[in-house]
C-alpha cells in the first residue's frame, strides 16, 4: 500500500469535451425476454456422453442442468442491473472506440486518493472489480500511517461489454494506449497505479512498459510471458517450495489438456463467436466452465464470493451485450502473446505480483524480477481474483 501511495497518487482535472465524456446507464431489460426464452428451450441430453469422468471433458451435464434450472427460477436480471447502476457509468471516445467505464471516487475525506485502474481478462468484465470497488473507496492506512484511499476506475476492454469493438489489427498495446489516454486526458490524473488480471495483466504490464512517467505502480497476477515448464525452471537453478510445485503442476495440466479454447479461439474466434452468438446456455457451458475449474475448490464460501449467481450474472452480461463473439478477438489479435523471451521493463516503478494457488500460470519470484522491478510477492487462492 505504501507504495502505491508514492508512486501513485495524482490530481483530477477538468473533464475534456473532446473526449465526448457522458454518464452512461446500463438498460438491457429489452433482451431479457429472449434470453429467458432461449434458456428455456434449450434441450440438453437426457444422460451424458461420458459419464463418471469428472470434470476432465468440461463441464459435467449435471452442473450444467443445475444452472440452466437456477438461471429461470432464481436469478432476477432487473436486480442485478439496479445494483450494477448504483455505481458512477461512463463512457468515453478514445481513438474512435467507445470506451465504457466504472469512475467511482474516494469516500475518505482527508485521505490522499491514489487512481487505480482495475483490468480485467477473459471471461471476465468489469463484474469482476464490483465486490470490492466500494471497499477501495474508503479509507485504509499504510504501513507508514498515512492515510489514503483510491479512486476506482474499471473499464471493459474493446469489444466486451459496452465498450465498442476494436479494429482487426487491434492489439494489447493499443488498448493500453487507449487506457492511459483515459487516465490521464480523459480524467485528468497526472499519475496512477494499475492492476491486472488474465488480459488485463499483459495490458497492464504494457502500461508499466510503455507509460512510466504515468503509470507509476502496477499490480499483476498474469503476464504477457510464457510459463517456464519445471526443466526450464531447472535450467534457471530455481527452486520451488512445496505450494510452488503445486502451482506449477496445475499450469502443466492446463497447457496439457485446458487450453483447447485458447487454441480455438486465437485462430477460429468466429467459429465459436457465431455458434454461441444466440446461444446463452451455450455460452454458460463454454464460459461456467472456466469458472468452475480454475477457481478454488472452496469457491462459493467465504470468503469467496464466487456463486453461482455471479456465474449466471457474469454470462448474463456477456449474451445481452451481444459481445461473446467480439470478446474472444483477443486471442486472435496477439497471436504471438504470450512471449517466450523475458525482457525487463523500461521503468523502475514498483511492481507488486499475487501467485494464485489454481491460477492457470505459475510464475515464481524469480521470473517475475527479470521483467520488472518486483517489491513484493504473495501467494493467495483463486483466479478470477475478487470473487
Amino acid at each position: 500500500m505504501d507504495c502505491l501511495f508514492r508512486a501513485g497518487h495524482g490530481n483530477p482535472l477538468r473533464e475534456k469535451d473532446e473526449y465526448k465524456l457522458h454518464p452512461f446507464h446500463i438498460d438491457l431489460s429489452s433482451r431479457v425476454p429472449r434470453m429467458l426464452d432461449q434458456i428455456q428451450h434449450t434441450e440438453l441430453p437426457k444422460q451424458p456422453v461420458y459419464v463418471n469422468k469428472g470434470t476432465a471433458q468440461g463441464i459435467g451435464l449435471s452442473e450444467l442442468k443445475s444452472l440452466q434450472t437456477e438461471w429461470l427460477t432464481r436469478f432476477d436480471w432487473e436486480h442485478e442491473q439496479d445494483e450494477l447502476n448504483k455505481f458512477n457509468h461512463y463512457t468515453a471516445q478514445i481513438e474512435g472506440l467507445e470506451i465504457h467505464f466504472i469512475h467511482q471516487k474516494s469516500k475518505a475525506p482527508g485521505a490522499q486518493a491514489i487512481p487505480l485502474l482495475l483490468l480485467h481478462g477473459w471471461p471476465g468484465s468489469f463484474l469482476e472489480f464490483v465486490p470490492i470497488i466500494n471497499n477501495l473507496t474508503e479509507k485504509a492506512t499504510t504501513a507508514a500511517g498515512k492515510n489514503v484511499s483510491f479512486d476506482v476506475i474499471v473499464p471493459s476492454l474493446p469489444g466486451y461489454a459496452f465498450s465498442s469493438v476494436p479494429p482487426v489489427e487491434w492489439t494489447v498495446s493499443d488498448t493500453a494506449r487507449v487506457f492511459d489516454t483515459l487516465l490521464t486526458k480523459v480524467l485528468g490524473y497526472n499519475t496512477y497505479a494499475a492492476f491486472g488480471t488474465d488480459w488485463g495483466g499483459g495490458i497492464a504490464y504494457t502500461m508499466y512498459n510503455q507509460f512510466s512517467t504515468t503509470l507509476r505502480a502496477a499490480h499483476l497476477t498474469f503476464l504477457p510471458f510464457l510459463p517456464l515448464t519445471a526443466k526450464q525452471l531447472a535450467v534457471e537453478n530455481i527452486t520451488l517450495s512445496p505450494l510452488e510445485e503445486f502451482e506449477l503442476a496445475i499450469t502443466e495440466e492446463w497447457s496439457s489438456s485446458g487450453s483447447g479454447y485458447w487454441v480455438e479461439q486465437a485462430t477460429k474466434p468466429n467459429t465459436i463467436g457465431l455458434a454461441l452468438h444466440d446461444n446463452p446456455v451455450g455460452q454458460l457451458a463454454w464460459i461456467g466452465e472456466k469458472f468452475l475449474n480454475w477457481s478454488d475448490p472452496n469457491a462459493g464460501h467465504a470468503p469467496s464470493v464466487l456463486t453461482n449467481n455471479e456465474i449466471l450474472r457474469s454470462v448474463s452480461l456477456y449474451y445481452l451485450t451481444e459481445t461473446f463473439a467480439s470478446s474472444v478477438l483477443i486471442y486472435a489479435q496477439n497471436p504471438n502473446a504470450p512471449y517466450t523471451v523475458y525482457t525487463k521493463a523500461n521503468t523502475n516503478a514498483p511492481l507488486l505480483f499475487s501467485a494464485f494457488k489454481y491460477n492457470v500460470a505459475f510464475w515464481p519470484p524469480a521470473m517475475v524480477a527479470k521483467v520488472g522491478n518486483l517489491v513484493r510477492y504473495q501467494s493467495r487462492s483463486f483466479v478470477f481474483v475478487y470473487l
